[in-house]
């Protein structure tokens, strides 16, 4: 089990809920190893995601389907363990929160007894109430994760944006009264998700989503240009990783085929 060592001082979970009544934005990021992990944390974000999204970014698969809950667990413990300030929540990865209540606090719990994480998440609604109420209950933090769902991506037919406003409005509010603390709204449209977040209580972070929502969450890997291949609409790629490990690896090769490396300066006499 992961714990913070003596002097840390993670953001707590009413502390992230009590930034809607202040009207702070709160910022959400993925991350899914130590060292990005330290990262994002000592730059400021208010909680970090180890999601279900390491199944694509991290492992290379084409949906977030294949990773298992062991495989969460083990990255989680390494995010968890370079956290100093920020809230740490973990994905459920499928099907963990579907075999029903007994199952989903066995999982859950497994989660937090050995990652030292604050809180899960978990993607359902109005499906999903009883099970978050279980959890709940049960003494685990769960946020909640509706509107386009990459665990459901073969039922609903792709990555698309979800516009059934009556559903959208009848997930959130189950997933609320369910005892969520906070809630994912995933492609959506903007005024469908403004409307959710002046209705409920607990915050909204969107993807998305527009910028009425109470915070903003985006895949890590995305948003510093790691991703190979199509970048979803909703990101906004604020450098290029990509391009700057490929010029450093590139340039590496040349100095090492021509002599330059290693220098005076990287040897021993």
């Amino acid at each position: 089990m992961s714990t913070p060592p003596r002097g840390k001082s993670r953001l707590t979970v009413p502390q992230f809920v009590s930034r809607k009544a202040d009207g702070k934005k709160l910022t959400v990021l993925t991350a899914y190893d130590y060292p990005m992990a330290s990262l994002v944390d000592q730059a400021g974000v208010d909680a970090i995601l180890v999601g279900d999204t390491l199944s694509m970014v991290v492992q290379g698969h084409d949906s977030t389907i294949p990773v298992t809950l062991d495989e969460m667990i083990y990255h989680a413990e390494m995010v968890t363990r370079a956290v100093s300030n920020a809230l740490v929540i973990v994905d459920m990865p499928f099907p963990s929160n579907l075999l029903g209540v007994y199952e989903a606090i066995r999982n859950a719990g497994r989660i937090l007894k050995e990652t030292g994480a604050q809180a899960v998440k978990l993607e359902g609604g109005a499906d999903q109430a009883e099970v978050i109420s279980g959890l709940v209950n049960a003494g685990i933090p769960v946020m909640a994760h509706i509107g386009l769902r990459p665990q459901l991506v073969h039922q609903m037919g792709g990555y698309r944006v979800q516009r059934d406003r009556e559903r959208l409005l009848h997930d959130a509010k189950s997933a609320a009264d369910a005892g969520a603390f906070s809630i994912v709204l995933e492609c959506i449209p903007q005024d469908d998700a403004a409307e959710i977040t002046k209705m409920l209580d607990i915050p909204t972070i969107g993807i998305g989503a527009g910028k009425q929502c109470d915070g903003q969450v985006l895949v890590l890997n995305d948003m510093i240009g790691l991703t190979e291949g199509h970048v979803p609409k909703f990101v906004k790629q604020y450098t290029n990783v990509r391009e700057s490990v490929t010029d450093a690896v590139r340039q590496f090769c040349e100095e090492v085929q021509s002599g330059e490396f290693p220098g005076p300066s990287q040897s021993f006499r």
